[in-house]
């Protein structure tokens, strides 16, 4: 069940660059003469989980789910949730009209032909600059889109020489990348938010409580962030991931260039291991 954590930064998490199928019943049901089916047969969508706020309306953070073997004394289960940054700041405008990639394809491609569902915490700016991107990934229900701010601004100093959002403007800076990510045309979009460079205060949750998000941490640094060895940021998740996991990653490929080829050795890595890969919004579900 997760738990509610207001623990500081990570060390070393610099985001500047930011089964089977089910076993048939054994008598199946009759089905109904179309006549008598209900008019609303289709289901309503699930509402994801979130957490609760904490004391006086705090932001709740969620780092990582706490598996364990329950009453019955199981074993934990194995799931991790792989997370993918789609950073960019607000000020990097020119530098994407002059041909720099703050986007991967190779790597969403990578992901969906290794079936692996996943969670891409997105700012404002990115869906801005890629809205097709952004609505091909938030239309697919393989994946499912969170917030990490609209500006990609820090939201407490320091914060890796990120520019710092003021106090007043931190929950219009949420909202807006919310409705610059839905005008792109997603909807797979959940009410998760990711702080830029993973840095926050006391003050930066009192503010965002009106913003009526679950903010989500990490418990693995996957440390592909400038990394330019795909085969030790692969090590470094291998060795870190327990049963609950949530690892952080980027979907950027000028400031994580190996990010894609990393993931082609942790996914197959881990299945056989056997975890299965989960979003956020699964992970975060309660369990008994």
């Amino acid at each position: 069940m997760a738990t509610l954590t207001v623990a500081g930064v990570l060390a070393g998490a610099a985001l500047a660059g930011c089964g089977g199928p089910a076993p048939a019943p054994a008598h199946p049901p009759t089905p109904l003469p179309k006549a008598s089916a209900p008019a609303s047969a289709s289901a309503a969508p699930k509402k994801p989980p979130t957490m609760a706020p904490g004391p006086a309306g705090r932001t709740p953070v969620f780092e990582r789910r706490q598996t364990g073997g329950g009453t019955a004394g199981g074993a934990a289960e194995k799931v991790v949730a792989l997370t993918f940054d789609a950073d960019m700041t607000a000020d990097q405008g020119p530098r994407a009209a002059s041909g720099e990639r703050f986007d991967n394809p190779e790597l969403v491609a990578s992901l969906r032909r290794l079936k692996v569902p996943s969670t891409v915490f997105m700012t404002g700016r990115w869906a801005e600059e890629y809205p097709a991107q952004a609505k091909a990934i938030g239309t697919d229900p393989l994946f499912e889109i969170a917030n990490h701010s609209y500006s990609h601004y820090a939201f407490s100093a320091p914060c890796y020489g990120l520019p710092v959002v003021e106090k007043a403007a931190m929950t219009r800076d949420v909202e807006r990348a919310f409705t610059a990510i839905r005008k792109a045309g997603a909807r797979n979009v959940v009410p998760y938010f990711r702080f830029p460079g993973g840095c926050y205060d006391d003050t930066a949750l009192r503010a965002l409580g009106p913003a009526n998000v679950t903010a989500v941490q990490w418990d693995v640094v996957s440390g592909d962030a400038f990394a330019t060895d795909a085969d030790a940021v692969a090590e470094q998740v291998l060795d870190g991931v327990r049963p609950g996991s949530l690892v952080v990653m980027h979907c950027t490929r000028s400031a994580a260039p190996v990010t894609e080829a990393a993931v082609r050795r942790i996914v197959p890595e881990l299945r056989e291991r056997g975890y299965r890969f989960v979003k956020v919004s699964e992970l975060m579900e309660d369990r008994p």
